[in-house]
């Protein structure tokens, strides 16, 4: 019980340093200060490798992190300086869309196919998830109009989709060959009984 408990912590802190170095590529586009980052894709790995429990954690943390003052954002900044900013909703999102991913990918198919196509579908929810905080949030820091908001996201569809791509390419391999990177489940058990 002790050496899961260990092994969580451990899985939880990585991927919340991963989804930190993800921070270094940033590329700022547009008027309103949204950047194109890699992080994105730590929070849809962290998902899907880590399921809901642990990879929402890791979010949690690596945000976390960002509020004592630590760099854990794109451009070096600090969770705590972008909460008044016009990104606070795409934070907010990170969050959510880790559970959710984690969520839509618990039960995951045998084949390893069907796993990328679950996982890539499972991103773009979380995708959707990130873009419809932000949306909100760039409603209420940059005092836009919904749709105004919403279209602020066009220009990162296809980045983001090939992000989700990637990530799903990554994760299905190395959960098969690491089950036991996600706790409790079903297919964790299953796989561990044959």
């Amino acid at each position: 019980m002790q050496k899961t408990a260990i092994q969580s912590l451990v899985y939880i802190a990585a991927f919340a340093a991963l989804i930190i170095v993800l921070g270094a590529v940033s590329i700022p586009v547009g008027a309103v200060g949204v950047p194109i980052v890699l992080q994105n894709m730590g929070i849809a790995l962290a998902g899907m490798l880590l399921g809901w429990r642990r990879g929402t954690l890791s979010v949690v943390l690596f945000l976390a992190v960002g509020l004592i003052g630590v760099p854990n954002l794109a451009g070096f900044r600090t969770t705590l300086s972008a909460l008044p900013g016009t990104t606070v909703g795409y934070l907010v999102g990170y969050i959510v869309a880790a559970l959710v991913i984690g969520l839509l990918t618990e039960r995951r198919p045998r084949g390893n196919g069907a796993m990328i196509g679950l996982f890539t579908a499972a991103g773009l929810v979380g995708v959707l998830v990130q873009y419809l905080f932000g949306t909100f949030g760039l409603m209420v820091r940059a005092e836009m109009g919904f749709v105004e908001a919403l279209l602020v996201n066009v220009p990162f569809i296809p980045g983001d989709i090939v992000k989700v791509v990637v990530a799903a390419l990554i994760a299905a391999p190395v959960l098969r060959a690491f089950p036991d990177l996600r706790a409790n489940t079903a297919a964790t058990a299953a796989t561990a009984a044959r």
